[in-house]
């Protein structure tokens, strides 16, 4: 068995990875190092064999390099992305080795880290602006000839201001 220096070398060499691929979530050492560590570590230390450390920090980097958080929020959601995963397929993998009912218990499990995973993605992607908009059309009259615009439209000072409030007037050809 190999001493615990070791196994802590090899995390710090893991970490160092990660580092790079976390520079342009936060100019803060600290909250990069915290952040970093919760990351490396959200991987299962008793099912890792000291050697897959390093490579688990490196699959980590890469993580979060295709996530690219652009700051502290995102790094942590980022990094809770990557834990959630990592507990998930935690979770499938004992379903897969296990008999009824701690099956069903996994899978149970799996089934909720999934759902929280898609929850965590969805609030990264609303938080980046990317997240999906919906716009509700109820009641509208287009007559022969007539135009409609959809999108948004600023009076500007014609006619009365109480008169037209929140409404466009449509001018004939």
């Amino acid at each position: 068995m190999r001493s615990n220096k070791t196994k802590q070398t090899k995390k710090a060499i893991a970490i160092e990875v990660t580092r790079e691929a976390c520079d342009a979530c936060s100019r803060s050492s600290e909250f990069l190092d915290v952040l970093l560590n919760q990351t490396v570590n959200s991987a299962p230390p008793w099912l890792l064999a000291e050697e897959q450390i390093n490579q688990y920090g490196s699959a980590a980097g890469g993580a979060l390099m295709g996530i690219q958080p652009t700051g502290e929020l995102e790094g942590m959601i980022a990094a809770q992305l990557i834990a959630c995963h990592n507990a998930a397929m935690e979770c499938y993998r004992r379903a897969m080795n296990s008999q009824l009912p701690a099956r069903d218990y996994h899978l149970n499990q799996a089934n909720k880290l999934s759902r929280t995973y898609a929850t965590l993605l969805d609030s990264l992607n609303k938080h980046r602006g990317k997240g999906q908009q919906k716009v509700t059309v109820e009641h509208v009259h287009v007559h022969q000839g007539g135009q409609a615009i959809v999108g948004h439209v600023e009076h500007k000072g014609e006619g009365d201001g109480e008169k037209n409030r929140g409404s466009t007037p449509c001018k004939g050809d």
